[in-house]
This record gives structure tokens, C-alpha cells and sequence, in this order.
């Protein structure tokens, strides 16, 4: 069934001039059929230089708004609509202007797991991978960090010399992760090493010998001496790291180590949304054109 379904994906891609791009944490099964798999970061900067007419963004809804936005001209295309990330919902507009007056010399930095129109209100987009080198480069001082206050804190941790300022969203995945799991996890696997992301609670990244983003987890694991590892992440980056590292072992702590948003799309939504052209991503004009310049900015930055 599967290898069916793969082959009319791939012939409705010929007939619709289409590209797949697949984020790490969606299933194993769409992974395989994509034409470029990556992180955040990855795949905005795949989404700006791919000359197809239609893009088909296999992860959930913010990523499918971020093709969108720079790039108005083509169909953008997201299998499933009702992905939608809960920590890109988890900024008030009302802060970001009541930091705004509060502060004169202030940069408001969004990750990019955020809506269009929070981007609209953004200074600056960032990824997990870029955060830290992009806040370093900025010329202010004050920074409002939205939405993940756990990535903002590693950001924090890592440029001291600035004042960043928090919002409490946070990653229900990431944040599932306890100390505690990953210290039984450690009991039973002691010659394993413990890699995070810094969505990850302060307490977990603090006991990891590894602190990355998604793909420098994966590139970790690959060049890395270790043979074990306990993987603080969403558990869909399994399939590229048995990929690039297949000797080695791989220990998840707990069931919700699974972004139920990411596992809403299958291969069935992925041929559906080719052959009927829907649900497409559509920013309004007056959006893209603001939340366009944070993200522009981010790309040239990092």
C-alpha cells in the first residue's frame, strides 16, 4: 500500500511541478519520499531558492505560513491543516507592545515556531540553530524573546551580555521530558551520552553532555565517539539518525516524546493535498509584507 502511495506521490509531483520539503519530526514513511529533509532553519532557507511552482511543506501550520510568506508567487501546500503547533499560539501581541514601550532599545527576536501575524510584529526571526550567533549580532541591548522561554533562557545562558527578556510558551513535547526520566533512563544505560534540545526545561539541559538543535543532534550522533545515546527530542528524529549512525543505540525516556501535530500527516494527506491542491497556506498582503522583513533579516543575519 505504502509503495503504491509513494509512486503516485512522486508521478503528481511530475504533473504539478511540485517539491517536498519534510521537517524531522514527521513521520519516517514522509521522510522518505521528500526531496529535502531538515530543521526549521533548513528548510526556510530550501524554501526560498526551490524553483517549483508548488511546495508541499510536510510539517505543521506556522511552516507552511513561513514558505508562504516568502515565497507569494508559488502554491503552498500543507497536507495537514489542522497541524497546528500549540507554542506558536502562546504569544499576547499585547506584551510584545507593552515591551515595546517599556523599553527603547528593544529587539523583539521570534522564533520562527510562531503565526504570521506574530511575525508581522517581530524584529527578527530565529531558529534553535541560529538563535544564539543572530542575538549576538544585534546592536541592541534589550531583548524580548518569543515564543519558547526555554530557548530563550539557553540563549540567555549563552549571551550574557544581554538583557533578554522571557515569555513563558514553552514546547509541550520538550517540556514532557523530566530530569528524573532521563536520570532512570541513565541508570539503565550508563554508558550512554544525553543530547537535548533547548526547548528542553532547564533542568534536563543542564544534565546533558550535547546541547543542539534538531540537526545538530543528528550531525552529533553521526561524528560523535559514543555508542549510546539518550535523545532529549521530539522521537522522529530516530529515522535520520538510524540513517546516518545505524551502529549505534538510541534511548527515548517517555510515550510523549511525540508531537501529535507533526504525526497528523501520512502519506494518504500528502497524496490528497497534490491531487486536489489543497489546504493551501495563504498569508493575507498586508501580513507577508511585514512578517517577510523578520524573516529576510534571519536568512541574511545567519
Amino acid at each position: 500500500m505504502d509503495e503504491a502511495l509513494k509512486e503516485e506521490i512522486k508521478e503528481l509531483c511530475r504533473e504539478k511541478d511540485a517539491v517536498i520539503l519534510a521537517h524531522y519530526y514527521v513521520d519516517g514513511s514522509i521522510q522518505e519520499i521528500a526531496d529535502y529533509i531538515g530543521d526549521s532553519f533548513y528548510l526556510a532557507k530550501v524554501a526560498k531558492k526551490v524553483e517549483n511552482k508548488t511546495i508541499v511543506f510536510c510539517g505543521v501550520t506556522f511552516m507552511g505560513e513561513s514558505a508562504n510568506i516568502i515565497n507569494p508567487e508559488k502554491t503552498v501546500l500543507i497536507p495537514a491543516g489542522d497541524a497546528v503547533c500549540p507554542m506558536a499560539l502562546m504569544v499576547d501581541p499585547e506584551k510584545i507592545s507593552e515591551m515595546r514601550a517599556k523599553y527603547d532599545d528593544l529587539a523583539v527576536v521570534c522564533y520562527i515556531n510562531s503565526m504570521a501575524d506574530i511575525k508581522a510584529l517581530s524584529d527578527i526571526c530565529v531558529t534553535s540553530s541560529n538563535a544564539v550567533n543572530i542575538v549576538k549580532k544585534l546592536p541592541n541591548k534589550n531583548i524580548f524573546f518569543i515564543p519558547d522561554g526555554n530557548l530563550g533562557r539557553f540563549v540567555a545562558q549563552q549571551v550574557p551580555e544581554k538583557n533578554i527578556i522571557l515569555n513563558p510558551g514553552y514546547c509541550h513535547v520538550h517540556t514532557s521530558i523530566t530530569a528524573q526520566a532521563v536520570s532512570n533512563c541513565f541508570d539503565l544505560h550508563p554508558e550512554a551520552k544525553v543530547i537535548a534540545h533547548p526547548e528542553c526545561t532547564e533542568e534536563v539541559c543542564s544534565i546533558a553532555d550535547y546541547l543542539g538543535s534538531t540537526k545538530e543532534l543528528i550531525e552529533y550522533v553521526r561524528t560523535d565517539d559514543a555508542k549510546e545515546y539518550i535523545v532529549c527530542t521530539e522521537s522522529g528524529v530516530l529515522h535520520e539518525m538510524q540513517k546516518v549512525a545505524p551502529e549505534k543505540k538510541y534511548y527515548f525516556v517517555g510515550a510523549k516524546q511525540i508531537c501529535p501535530n507533526m504525526k497528523r500527516l501520512t502519506l494518504q494527506k500528502v497524496r490528497d493535498c497534490l491531487k486536489n491542491g489543497f489546504p493551501v497556506s495563504q498569508v493575507d498582503e498586508e501580513t507577508r509584507l511585514l512578517a517577510v522583513k523578520p524573516l529576510n533579516r534571519m536568512l541574511e543575519l545567519a
